[in-house]
Order: structure tokens, then C-alpha cells, then sequence
């Protein structure tokens, strides 16, 4: 099965308007499609958007399951980034895992998204 990421905050994830489906953060909203990435993507986009937070969770999604509203897109420096244009239906999501810290403070993804 293939698999793309979505990080997102513990308190995001659960919010009430999420019940049907989970709907993106605001910056998911505010630019019309949910932000996720590939497993080689994963390590730049927490350093890049994600350093100061500690309350995160990684959410694996399947390709198959999302569909064609799933579109590869270039972002930053040209690099093809999974955007999801619809909710992300929770029949989709593979597993949910919390992103902890290391002793160093270093983000330690969950072993599930390194293979």
C-alpha cells in the first residue's frame, strides 16, 4: 500500500467539525486543498513548519483510498508534494501516530512511515 502524510496537531485532529471526516487545518482551508507529504518529504517539512511544536501526529493515508482528488504539485524548490483537494475521509487513514522528541529534542517519526 502507498502512503502520504499528514502532520497535524493532537487538538486539530480532534476537533468537533472533524467528526465526518477531518477537514485541514486553517492553513489547509485558507489554501483549498490539505497539505501532506511523502515519506522522503516528511523530515523537511517538520523542520520547516513544525520545529517549535510538541503535540503532533502523523497520519497515514492510503493513494488508493484518496483517489483522484489527490494531485502531485510542485512546492518549494520544485519538489512534487501530495495536495489533497476534498476532506480527508477517515476510511482512507491507514494509522494515526504521535511524532515524539528524542532526548536531543530531534522529532522521531513512527518506525510505520519509514517502511
Amino acid at each position: 500500500m502507498s502512503l502520504v502524510f499528514k502532520i497535524c496537531h493532537r487538538a486539530e485532529w480532534a476537533k468537533p467539525e472533524h467528526i465526518e471526516a477531518y477537514q485541514g487545518s486553517p492553513k489547509d482551508r485558507e489554501d483549498g486543498f490539505l497539505h501532506f507529504s511523502t515519506e522522503a518529504q516528511l523530515e523537511g517539512t517538520l523542520a520547516k513548519y513544525y520545529a517549535g511544536a510538541d503535540d503532533l501526529l502523523l497520519v497515514a493515508a492510503s493513494t488508493r483510498s484518496l483517489g483522484v482528488a489527490l494531485k502531485y504539485e510542485p512546492s518549494r524548490d520544485g519538489a512534487l508534494f501530495p495536495h489533497l483537494y476534498a476532506p480527508l475521509g477517515y476510511d482512507a487513514v491507514a494509522w494515526v501516530r504521535p511524532i515524539p522528541r528524542d532526548a536531543a529534542g530531534r522529532f522521531v517519526l513512527p518506525l510505520d512511515a519509514h517502511g
